[in-house]
């Protein structure tokens, strides 16, 4: 039966995804009048040379933070799903008492070149995100992007070092906390304009110069918050992957 409905779900979707891009128009043309209005009074409209941020975070700003919450909903479904009951506990326990524990085995250390190379990457790292962020109304970037990239500079301090030296750099908490803020920032900062009496997100801070960091209004301010919650959902994530890796290594050691 499992057979039959994946093999039958699998069938319906395939003939979906035919039917659709059966109906594309061809590589390279655009037969909609939507882009060619936007890229008319967009920049001018909004201060952003980048419109395609124009429209995420403006132009359809409501749809962007159902996007949104949607990587906030998952990550927060996969957290409780890997958190542990007493039957979960127990279960792999007696795992982790038929897993090889021959005397003297262990991974071995990181190397000093691997140290240093992680290190490098870090800062790098974090510089690259923070522009794709703050930029994200001028070039193409904005705050989904620019957070993934943030994400892997402490994957990186993990991949270098070790987990312990990961969860002192990103704290559980602070990071669920940082995450949470972010999340909520975007609802507070659609609600700041139905507070004065226009409709939800529009803009309501400076828009300022064109081609300048901090410009556009409302749309550098949601890349921003949109930036710290895919970054912090990515390494909340992470940290409950590597939480559990630590719980089973001092049960072995333990043994």
């Amino acid at each position: 039966m499992r057979t039959f409905l994946i093999t039958a779900g699998a069938a319906g979707l395939a003939a979906l995804l035919v039917w659709g891009l059966s109906g594309l128009p061809p590589f390279g043309s655009y037969p909609g009048p939507y882009g060619e209005v936007l890229n008319s009074f967009a920049v001018g409209e909004r201060k952003a040379t980048d419109v395609v941020s124009a429209v995420n975070f403006d132009y359809r700003a409501f749809d962007t933070m159902g996007e949104e919450f949607i990587l906030f909903i998952s990550v927060a479904g996969a957290a409780l799903l890997l958190r542990k009951v007493e039957e979960e506990e127990h279960d792999s326990q007696e795992e982790s008492e038929s897993e090889d524990r021959q005397p003297g085995r262990a991974a071995p250390p990181t190397s000093d070149a691997i140290r240093a190379f992680g290190v490098a990457l870090v800062g790098l790292t974090v510089l690259f995100g923070l522009y794709m962020i703050s930029h994200g109304q001028t070039t193409p970037g904005g705050g989904f992007q620019g957070g993934v990239i943030l994400a892997t500079a402490p994957l990186s301090v993990y991949l270098a070092a070790e987990a312990r030296t990961f969860q002192r750099i990103a704290p559980h908490d602070l990071v669920e906390w940082s995450e949470s803020i972010a999340a909520a920032a975007y609802v507070v900062l659609g609600l700041a304009a139905v507070v004065g009496g226009a409709e939800f997100l529009r803009n309501v801070t400076p828009l300022g110069e064109e081609e300048k960091m901090g410009s556009s209004g409302n749309i550098f301010w949601l890349n921003l918050g949109v930036g710290v919650e895919v970054a912090g959902g990515f390494v909340l994530l992470l940290s409950v992957f590597i939480r559990e890796a630590l719980e089973r290594r001092l049960r072995r050691e333990s043994k």
